[in-house]
């Protein structure tokens, strides 16, 4: 049976359901369930998402969305539809480009606002199973537990790990996840998510109502991801499998070559793979 709705794991998917002013209320519900009550988000704008770094040397950053609220908290939100490398160093690197972007021309007593990097990822992040959470919320904290710095926070939601079913569900943010991890194969508005939020997600999803263009750009969106996804898990598989350095950097390679035969843009090789743009471009 055909899909009725979009794959919110694919870039048009995830940009359509969040990152347009049209769905910005669906963006800011989402948000307010990961944010504590004193950061909660009544209004934002889009900011471009994609960063220049201060040298030709340095590189730059590509967000999948990248906001802000009218007092001044930045939001990055990723959606990350396979396994990559360092995964942790990239949303610290990522999260530098916020900070440093607050920083004022002369007289500047370097306060900041806070900063949030968000990510949903559609893999194991955590590989010890014994210390898989379905979501880390990460700030600074102290040798004794105590937060250090409450500006800095990170958010991972490892979508695999959530297995709860309908009549499971306890919390708004549990619809939200049910709605995220279900949508492409749902084929009608089931009623636990029958409420507002969610009609107009529903709406926004619905492939009927794309137009022509938006289609063709989903259809182009949906067999990138199926690539990118099939590509990477295998060549993941392959390198836990050898277990040895020289086998992980093989793959990393492998998989960029494979990636690179099949025309797919270069940001999303260097997303996946890691490697960095003359890398690619030697292949």
């Amino acid at each position: 049976m055909a899909a009725k709705y979009i794959n919110p794991y694919t870039d048009f998917g995830f940009k359509k359901l969040f990152g347009e002013e049209g769905s910005k209320d669906l963006l800011m519900d989402f948000l307010n369930q990961l944010l504590p009550s004193y950061h909660q988000v009544v209004d934002l704008s889009f900011k471009n998402p994609e960063k220049v770094p201060s040298t030709p040397k340095e590189r730059k950053a590509i967000f999948d969305i990248y906001c802000q609220t009218a007092k001044g908290e930045r939001f990055i939100v990723e959606m990350q539809k396979a396994k990559v490398n360092f995964f942790k160093d990239r949303a610290l690197f990522y999260s530098t480009f916020p900070i440093k972007e607050q920083a004022k021309k002369g007289v500047w007593n370097f306060e900041l606002m806070p900063v949030y990097f968000i990510a949903i990822l559609n893999f194991h992040h955590d590989e010890e199973d014994e210390r898989r959470k379905f979501r880390r919320d990460v700030c600074l904290k102290d040798q004794d537990g105590d937060v250090f710095y409450d500006k800095f926070h990170f958010k991972f939601l490892q979508m695999p790990l959530f297995t709860k079913q309908e009549d499971e569900l306890e919390t708004h943010f549990d619809k939200w996840i049910y709605f995220l991890k279900n949508l492409e194969n749902f084929d009608h508005i089931p009623s636990v998510l029958n409420e507002p939020i969610f009609q107009r997600g529903f709406e926004i999803a619905e492939l009927s109502h794309l137009t022509p263009r938006q289609f063709d750009a989903y259809q182009k969106s949906l067999l990138e991801y199926s690539e990118v996804k099939n590509v990477s898990d295998t060549a993941f598989e392959d390198g836990m499998n050898e277990g040895l350095v020289k086998g992980r950097t093989e793959e990393k390679y492998n998989a960029a070559k494979a990636l690179k035969n099949k025309k797919l843009p270069l940001e999303f090789i260097m997303e996946i793979t890691g490697l960095g743009e003359a890398e690619i471009e030697k292949l």
